[in-house]
C-alpha cells in the first residue's frame, strides 16, 4: 500500500517550521498548514461545486508531496523558481521521491504525479482551489505573526502583500464569503487551533505533531488505502474527508487521550454525547445548508444521539452501518470505510510513537504506547484484503535498521 520511506518523508513535515525568519509565540509547521488547506479547499470546492472532489484530493496530495521535497525554499523563491526553472525543479522533485512512489499501485501512481509535475494546465479548476485555500491558510498563520513582529520595518509591507493577494481569487464565491468574516470564516479558524493540541500531550516526542497534522496522516493513508482497494470516486472522496475531520471536534472538547477516555466505565458515552451536542450547536451551524448533511456523515453522525467515524457505513436515503462492504463499491451507496479508518488512525500514532523512539526521544509511556498500538492493530490486521498489521511491522523494521535507531535518552 505504502513504501516505509514516504512515510517517514511525510512526516518530515512535521519537522519544516514556517516563517522561521520571524518571531512566532507558537510554533507553525508545514504538516499543519497543509492539513489547514486541505479543509479550506474542501469548503472552496463545494461551495463551487462540478469539482472531481477524487482529483482535488490527488493533485493536493502531489503538492504536499513536492512541499516536502523542497522544504529549504522559501515559497516567494519557489514561485520565482517556477518561472524560469520548472521543468529542471521538477526532475529533481521526481528523482528525491521515486524510491519512496515508484511501486504504488504499480507505477500508476508515480506517473500520474509525474503528469502533473510536466503540465501546468492539467486540473485548471483543482489547482486553482488548492492555490487559493493555501493562500487562505498562510494568511490566517500570518495573522498570528503579525501579533509579534509589528516592531519589525518590513511587517506592514508584508500585510500589504498578503491581504492584496486575496483578489486574486475572487472569483471564487467560498472566497468572497469567507472574506466577509461570517460563518465560514470561523470555520476555519476552529479547525486551525487544532494546530495548538499537540498529540500525545503527556510525553516528549520528536517531532512533536499536533491533532490538525493528524488528521491530515490519517487522511493520506486512507488515499492509500482506497486506491488499494480499488474503490470508486465517491468511495475514496468520502474515505479521505472522514479521515480528514475525524478529530475536529476535539477543537471543542481537547484532545482526550484514550486511556483517560477509558478509565471509568460509562465515560466514553459520556464524551461521544458531549461532542454530538457540540457538533450540533457549535460546528453544523457554520457548514452551508447545501452540504451539511454530506458533512455531518463524515463526522459520523448517523442516527439521533450516534457518533461513531469509524464504522462501516452506506448512505442511500438513510445512513446504514454494515458489517461487511463487499457488493457495494458503487458511488451511489456513498461508502465510508469506518473499519479501515481506524486501522490508518492506529497506523498513524503507531508512527508518531515509533518516529520519535527513532530520533531517540522516548519514555515509558511512549514504548508502551506503540506495543498497545500494535498489538490493537494485530486484532484486525487485515482489512479488505490490506495487512495493516505486516505493514506497522515492516515500518518498524525499516526505523530500526536506520543507524539513528539505536540512539536512544
Amino acid at each position: 500500500m505504502l513504501n516505509p520511506k514516504l512515510l517517514e518523508q511525510i512526516f518530515t513535515a512535521a519537522s519544516i517550521q514556517r516563517w522561521n525568519d520571524y518571531p512566532r509565540m507558537v510554533d507553525l509547521v508545514e504538516l499543519d498548514k497543509q492539513a489547514h488547506k486541505f479543509i479550506i479547499a474542501y469548503l472552496l470546492a463545494k461551495i463551487e461545486g462540478d469539482i472531481d472532489m477524487s482529483v482535488l484530493i490527488e493533485v493536493g496530495i502531489f503538492e504536499f508531496l513536492r512541499r516536502v521535497v523542497v522544504t529549504d525554499i522559501r515559497p516567494d523563491v519557489f514561485r520565482k523558481i517556477l518561472k524560469s526553472k520548472e521543468s529542471e525543479l521538477n526532475r529533481w522533485v521526481l528523482s528525491k521521491l521515486e524510491d519512496s512512489i515508484s511501486d504504488i499501485e504499480d507505477g500508476d501512481f508515480y506517473h500520474r504525479f509525474e503528469l502533473f509535475l510536466k503540465d501546468s494546465d492539467q486540473y485548471k479548476k483543482e489547482r486553482f482551489i488548492l492555490k487559493a485555500a493555501s493562500y487562505l491558510s498562510t494568511k490566517w498563520e500570518f495573522s498570528i505573526i503579525y501579533q509579534t513582529s509589528q516592531f519589525l520595518n518590513d511587517i506592514d509591507e508584508v500585510k500589504k502583500e498578503v491581504e492584496d493577494e486575496i483578489e486574486d481569487y475572487y472569483e471564487l464565491i467560498g472566497v468572497r464569503k469567507i472574506s466577509l468574516n461570517k460563518k465560514l470564516s470561523r470555520f476555519i479558524d476552529l479547525s486551525g487551533r487544532l494546530r495548538f493540541q499537540k498529540r500525545w500531550a503527556q510525553t516528549p516526542r520528536v517531532p512533536e505533531t499536533s491533532v490538525l497534522g493528524h488528521m491530515l496522516v490519517v487522511a493520506i493513508f486512507s488515499y492509500f488505502y482506497s486506491k488499494k482497494i480499488d474503490a470508486c470516486k465517491k468511495r475514496l472522496e468520502n474515505n479521505f474527508f472522514t479521515a480528514l475531520f475525524h478529530d475536529l471536534p476535539e477543537a471543542l472538547t481537547r484532545d482526550i487521550i484514550t486511556p483517560v477516555k477509558y478509565s471509568i466505565a460509562g465515560m466514553d458515552d459520556i464524551i461521544s454525547e458531549y461532542e454530538i451536542q457540540k457538533i450540533e450547536e457549535d460546528i453544523l451551524p457554520l457548514i452551508p445548508y447545501d452540504f451539511r448533511d454530506e458533512f455531518s456523515y463524515y463526522l459520523g453522525i448517523y442516527g439521533k444521539g450516534k457518533k461513531d467515524e469509524f464504522l462501516n457505513k452506506i448512505n442511500l436515503k438513510e445512513i446504514k452501518i454494515v458489517d461487511t462492504l463487499n457488493g457495494y463499491n458503487e458511488d451511489r451507496y456513498n461508502i465510508i470505510d469506518g473499519v479501515a479508518l481506524k486501522a490508518c488512525d492506529k497506523l498513524a500514532a503507531f508512527l508518531e510513537a515509533s518516529i520519535s523512539i527513532y530520533h531517540g526521544v522516548k519514555s515509558r509511556e511512549l514504548l508502551r504506547g506503540k506495543e498497545q498500538i500494535l498489538e490493537s492493530i494485530k486484532k484486525n490486521k487485515n482489512i479488505n484484503g490490506v495487512d495493516f498489521y505486516s505493514f506497522a511491522i515492516k515500518i518498524d523494521e525499516y526505523l530500526s535498521d536506520s543507524p539513528q535507531g539505536s540512539h536512544g535518552t
